[in-house]
């Protein structure tokens, strides 16, 4: 498909995106470009496809402001619009296969039997990561994949975004309703408008130089 914006445009959404420190109460994010936002996380890519998530999107204040204590007091989960707390599902099974083989077959067409193959797979790939005591660590890495394709997804739409990782998981999942689902607080992040005086907006990006990270082979 033809590119809905141009290269130059897209550096220039990531050039003016920062993890913002101030947001404004006062704006909310239109429901539109939320829904699109909404959609870039579902449409978020996975290992296997399994897509080992839950994410929670938070707008009512009153759980906001819960959230904010949580989060060593910072003002981003009160602040913001739309507040998202991406939760992973521990210790993955069978069923989770079985759940996205029915997926599958709903969307594409066809028959669970012609995926066996595929389901015996997955369900080894997961037996073996839990023998191996890693089955958490992997899929937790996932949930980075869905927060980066938010977070570029809202700069395009020229949204604010503040990833957040400083924050008392237990504390997030009681306030959620996640303690005992088998879903955990991994990562959460920030949606909204900046504060014309957040100080951070103005300053420039330090990276470093392309030749020293980016290796043409």
């Amino acid at each position: 498909m033809p590119a809905t914006i141009t290269a130059a445009q897209l550096l220039e959404a990531l050039n003016w995106r920062y993890a913002t420190r101030k947001f404004d109460p006062a704006r909310k994010i239109p429901a539109a470009d939320w829904q699109a936002l909404e959609q870039a996380l579902v449409l978020a890519p996975s290992s296997i496809g399994l897509q080992p998530w839950k994410f929670f999107v938070v707008t009512d204040p009153a759980v906001k402001a819960q959230l904010a204590p949580a989060a060593w007091k910072q003002a981003q989960p009160a602040d913001c619009s739309h507040f998202v707390v991406i939760a992973v599902r521990k210790d993955l099974d069978v069923d989770h296969v079985d759940r996205h083989v029915a997926r599958m077959v709903e969307v594409r067409g066809g028959t669970a039997e012609a995926l066996a193959g595929f389901r015996d797979m997955a369900a080894r790939n997961l037996a073996a990561a839990r023998a191996e005591g890693r089955l958490d660590t992997w899929q937790t890495h996932q949930i980075y994949l869905a927060l980066g394709q938010f977070m570029a997804g809202a700069a395009v739409l020229g949204i604010d975004t503040c990833p957040m990782e400083g924050f008392e998981p237990e504390k997030f999942d009681a306030i959620l309703g996640l303690t005992g689902t088998g879903y955990a607080s991994v990562v959460a992040c920030a949606a909204g408008y900046r504060l014309a005086d957040d100080p951070h907006a103005q300053m420039k990006k330090v990276r470093f130089k392309t030749e020293d990270v980016v290796v043409r082979i």
